[in-house]
């Protein structure tokens, strides 16, 4: 048997979460959320890549860097053509995963097969196409990690035989809302009957918006811990709420009838995963960029121009050169960052960008977070693009997030 891999190092989430002292409460909840974040987080990333694919133009001869977080955004990214993309996480398993799927899409003989393992990530089969096709070309800690044993022993490699989608903390999230829907009586799956988009509002309205006004409900999601499964950390969770504590379940709400309401199933695959756990069956389901067989030669011949890293974003742009980076991903990870923190980042995203460098990042609450918290001598510099992350915003299929925002440096 394979030695087990250590632990991750969670040196670089602690600095990123932790605000308060070890003994307050606000402190005991930022441990706890980065105990919770030592493992996988997200088996897929919540970010809608066809919104991030507009927003970002990416050109040719772009050097794209972003947050890894699950890794599928990076392959869809390959279908633009970027020169290159730069994947840092500081989460080892999110960093083993990009790059099991990026030694997949290399060496699966087939889309069949490439689908069968990311897109079903189901079946039995998946772990000998592992063991055949894709363990010879992994590096010894992204093999430690896969073929290493979970809490109860079991391979993790073997997730993909089982249902991957239902991993991390996230998929442990949608079990749990699943679970306790069920106890009050109601079977989220059944938002996957509707035929249009009149249906899916009938559905909502009748069967999951009076779950948000159950009494449990209500003291559920008022506790922060309750939101960790969607990687919300206390700060984040604070924005979130806003001023009023009360109204989280309304937002959470809000949320859900976005995701369940505003895009028709059979273009959404985020309310294929929140409401049937997994992308669906049969060949209209919908999936991401990547996964889509029009595009699996591309991403295929293209997956050598990505890098992943296991790195903090400021780092690694404090050891790039000047004007030498076009695009910049950086999902909602400003919400975790104090103003110190914040104005690092951008003094080196300021100092590394060409003209016309494009920034995206998306929050929990609707505003941009930088004014009056990074200098106006850096945020002078960019162009805030209003409208056009409104608009983005509202065409966010993923559905949980309060703004999407695209920044442009001027000249």
């Amino acid at each position: 048997m394979l030695p087990q891999p250590k632990a991750p190092s969670n040196r670089a989430v602690r600095g990123a979460v932790h605000r308060h002292e070890y003994l307050t409460r606000q402190g005991l909840l930022e441990r706890a959320f980065t105990f919770a974040f030592r493992g996988l987080v997200y088996a897929q990333i919540w970010e809608d890549p066809e919104v991030d694919l507009e927003a970002l133009a990416i050109t040719p001869d772009a050097h794209v860097v972003t947050i890894a977080s699950g890794g599928c955004n990076v392959l869809s990214y390959l279908t633009a053509d970027p020169a290159r993309i730069t994947a840092v996480d500081l989460n080892t398993a999110h960093i083993a995963l990009g790059k099991l799927k990026l030694a997949a899409a290399r060496h699966l003989p087939d889309h069949a097969a490439f689908h069968r393992f990311f897109g079903q990530a189901n079946r039995p089969e998946n772990v000998a196409a592992y063991e055949t096709h894709v363990r010879p070309h992994l590096d010894e800690p992204t093999r430690r990690y896969w073929e290493g044993r979970d809490l109860i022993g079991r391979r993790r490699i073997g997730g993909f035989k089982k249902g991957f989608y239902r991993k991390g903390l996230l998929g442990g999230f949608i079990g749990a809302a699943h679970l306790v829907a069920k106890l009050h009586g109601v079977d989220p799956r059944v938002m996957l009957e509707a035929r249009s988009i009149e249906e899916q509002r009938a559905i909502f309205d009748r069967e999951l918006a009076p779950v948000f006004d159950k009494r449990f409900v209500r003291w559920l999601t008022h506790q922060p811990a309750s939101l960790f499964g969607l990687g919300i950390p206390p700060a984040q969770y604070e924005a979130l709420a806003g001023d009023d504590p009360e109204g989280i379940a309304a937002v959470l709400r809000q949320r859900l009838e976005k995701l369940a309401c505003d895009f028709a199933l059979s273009d959404n695959y985020f309310a294929w995963q929140a409401f049937g756990r997994g992308y669906g069956e049969g060949p209209s389901a919908p999936l991401p960029p990547y996964l889509r067989p029009e595009n699996h030669e591309a991403v295929r011949a293209r997956v050598d121009r990505v890098e992943v890293r296991h790195a903090n974003m400021c780092d690694y742009l404090d050891g790039m050169p000047d004007a030498s980076l076009d695009r910049y991903i950086l999902l909602d990870a400003q919400d975790w960052m104090t103003d110190a923190v914040l104005t690092r980042l951008w003094t080196a995203i300021t100092r590394t960008a060409k003209p016309g460098a494009r920034v995206l990042f998306r929050t929990a609450a609707a505003p941009t977070l930088l004014p009056g918290r990074v200098p106006d001598a850096i945020l002078d510099r960019w162009d805030y693009r209003v409208e056009k992350s409104l608009d983005y915003t509202r065409r966010d299929r993923s559905a949980i997030y309060g703004g999407v925002h695209l920044y442009v440096l001027k000249g």
